[in-house]
């Protein structure tokens, strides 16, 4: 910015200077010999400068940034007293750690380990398929002197169709695969959360009728914690979780009718939060850990 300025600041210098010369030997500023006027015709011309508006006036014309307008206010009934109840029992403080449960849950390990070999074996395919789709390629490149216009044509449209079907069946194989653990992991969801599931017993066992995950706790002590207690009930009543065959579309095993589906589950909560909006169903904290 100073160079610019100072390159301006010296152009204008010489433009001055250029004028005065063009007043005494006729010459213009910038301008061809051959179009070069005579002094005495050259038009002087005197710029104005413009008014400068102050920012009050600007305010004044400008409807825009005056005051607010004012508005009617409607009056708003006053709240009534409310009568006076009993206060909520003192809180009782528990802590549990959901990914603790989930460690100790044999239910949950299993999972792990049936679904985790799927995901494994899926992944295996893919990086297999994925080499011989190149494979495929590097030939066709090789071949490509030899080919027709045509077949190269062909052979790059079969391998475009074969790619197009590999991401529709990888896909389909890895949503099974998810929708599986989707389905078991809820199981876990439902013994654990359910209004008599097992946190609430182990909870009222102790008395206790304020339960809080166990990170969100800078201080407790350890017969707060009730992690170890949930986790070994847990194991004796849910020690397994049924988990999809291998291939087996969960989606098509929910419409056959052999079992219970999410849509049973999902009218349930809505009949039984009808009554009493107030008591709609939470979103699951297992899976908020996870």
């Amino acid at each position: 910015m100073v160079a610019l300025g100072s390159v301006l600041v010296a152009s204008s210098a010489q433009a001055d200077s250029g004028s005065d010369k063009a007043k005494s030997s006729g010459a213009g500023w910038f301008m061809p010999k051959s179009e070069q006027p005579a002094a005495s015709h050259a038009p002087v011309s005197h710029r104005k400068a413009a008014p400068v508006v102050s920012r009050s006036e600007n305010q004044a014309t400008d409807p825009a940034l005056k005051a607010p307008p004012v508005l009617p206010l409607p009056p708003v009934p006053a709240t009534p007293a409310i009568a006076k109840k009993s206060p909520p029992p003192a809180a009782v403080i528990g802590v549990i750690s959901v990914p603790g449960v989930m460690q100790l849950s044999t239910a949950a390990q299993e999972m792990q380990q049936v679904l985790g070999a799927r995901r494994d074996h899926l992944a295996r395919e893919v990086q297999k398929e994925e080499a011989s789709w190149r494979a495929e390629q590097q030939k066709l490149q090789v071949q490509a002197r030899k080919l027709t216009s045509d077949q190269i044509q062909i052979r790059e449209r079969h391998l475009q169709e074969r790619r197009a079907k590999d991401q529709r069946d990888f896909g389909n194989k890895a949503r099974i695969i998810q929708e599986a653990y989707q389905v078991a992991f809820h199981q876990l969801e439902r013994e654990l959360e359910q209004r008599e599931g097992i946190i609430a017993r182990v909870a009222a066992a102790h008395g206790m009728n304020l339960i809080l995950h166990a990170e969100q706790t800078v201080l407790h002590v350890g017969e707060q914690d009730i992690t170890e207690e949930v986790a070994e009930q847990l194991n004796k009543i849910l020690p397994h979780v049924f988990i999809p065959g291998d291939g087996v579309d969960p989606e098509v095993l929910a419409k056959s009718g052999k079992m219970p589906t999410t849509a049973d589950e999902e009218k349930q909560m809505q009949q039984a939060s009808a009554p009493q909006v107030v008591n709609s169903p939470a979103k699951s904290v297992v899976r908020q850990k996870q």
